[in-house]
Order: structure tokens, then C-alpha cells, then sequence
């Protein structure tokens, strides 16, 4: 089978989910491929069967992770994706590479730093208080000089915000100054969605508590 007709076969795959599981252990093995596009393929969709089955991808994970270190940039991103698509549905399975992902937040390449972002986003959906130490990471990405970095990274404060706005808290007044001053709409919208997130749920905290006394 050639590199497209394999190609094809792993997007009909990912179209019968039904299917996935199953198919963990072949998916894997495509990690070996000599074709960067197969092994980027098979990065992606392991991700997504990692969500809905964190524990049957498992053993794939330090494979996986051997791709934080290649030098191709379509690659490190695939990786970094699957980890935040596998830790959203179950943190335990990708915990002992958490910290490792966070050289990627300074990574030569944007689409990388970006992947981290997003990544983080997914992980923090359902485990946010691993970050609370890491706020200031996701500050500097802020002001990344790649747009489409700064429009992500706004992102997780939102998610960040609606699930422990204590985090936030410190960073609402700079997301508020750019979310009016910033000159990239998007970046300026996001900014403007993570305050009304974190200002929303610190106000429901707010009212639950008083409601107690």
C-alpha cells in the first residue's frame, strides 16, 4: 500500500469510530513509518482515540512522546496535540510528560507554540489545578509575536476562568487593557471572553458564599 492509498485508509478510519479502539495497536505501529504525512496522520487520530479510550492508548504514549524531540515541526505539534487530546480524557495517562510539555511553549516554531496552547486548553477542561503554578506562561504567549499564538493563547485563560477564576484573577486587568488595545480583532475578542469568563464565575463563587452565610 502506497503512501496515499494508506493515507486514505487512516481517513476512513477516523471517520468509524466504532472501529477505534480495535484499531489502537495498527495505528501504533504506523508510528514507524517512513513517511513523515503517515506518521503525522497516525499522531493525530491516536490523539482522538486516546480521548475516548485513554487507557487502551496507553502503551503507545512513550512512543508518542519520542516525537517531542523530532526535527520536523509537523511532528512536535502532532505530538503535542495527541498528549492534550489523551490527557483531556484522562490525565493519569500522559502525567509523567505534563512538565515536558512546557519547552514546547517556546518552541522556534509558531504552529508548535500554538499546539501547546491548545494542548494545555484540553488538559486543563478537566484537570485545571495543575496550571495554577503556570499562569505566567501562558502571560508571556500574550505577547508572542506570531499572531495566531496571541489569539490562542487568551484561550486558556477562558478555560482556565471558568473553572478556577483564582488563577485568572491577577491577569484580568492586562487581559482587559487588550482586549481594547490589541490590534488583532481576534486577540481582542478572546481577551474579551476570558474576563466575562473569569469575572462570571468569580461573581457565582461570590454569591454562592454569601448565600451560605
Amino acid at each position: 500500500m502506497n503512501e496515499s492509498e494508506l493515507y486514505k485508509k487512516l481517513g476512513e478510519l477516523t471517520k468509524n469510530r466504532n472501529e477505534w479502539e480495535e484499531s489502537i495497536p495498527y495505528v501504533s505501529s504506523l508510528l514507524d513509518h517512513d513517511s513523515v504525512k503517515i506518521q503525522a496522520k497516525a499522531l493525530w487520530l491516536l490523539g482522538e482515540m486516546g480521548l475516548a479510550y485513554p487507557i487502551s492508548v496507553q502503551d503507545s504514549v512513550p512512543v508518542m512522546a519520542s516525537f517531542f524531540d523530532s526535527p520536523a515541526p509537523l511532528l512536535r505539534e502532532r505530538a503535542v496535540n495527541a498528549f492534550g487530546r489523551i490527557g483531556r480524557g484522562s490525565y493519569q495517562v500522559i502525567e509523567r510528560y505534563w512538565k515536558d510539555l512546557f519547552r514546547f511553549a517556546s518552541d522556534e516554531e509558531p504552529k508548535v507554540r500554538l499546539s501547546f496552547i491548545w494542548a494545555s486548553e484540553n488538559i486543563a477542561t478537566n484537570t485545571p489545578d495543575i496550571y495554577e503554578d503556570h499562569i505566567p506562561v501562558f502571560e508571556k504567549l500574550l505577547h508572542d509575536e506570531d499572531d495566531r499564538v496571541r489569539m490562542e493563547a487568551p484561550e486558556m485563560f477562558r478555560v482556565l476562568g471558568k473553572r478556577r477564576p483564582e488563577f485568572v484573577r491577577p491577569y484580568v486587568e492586562q487581559l482587559q487593557l487588550l482586549s481594547v488595545t490589541d490590534d488583532n480583532q481576534v486577540v481582542r475578542i478572546h481577551c474579551l471572553g476570558a474576563v466575562k469568563a473569569t469575572v462570571k464565575s468569580l461573581e457565582e463563587i461570590t454569591a454562592g458564599q454569601e448565600k451560605q452565610q
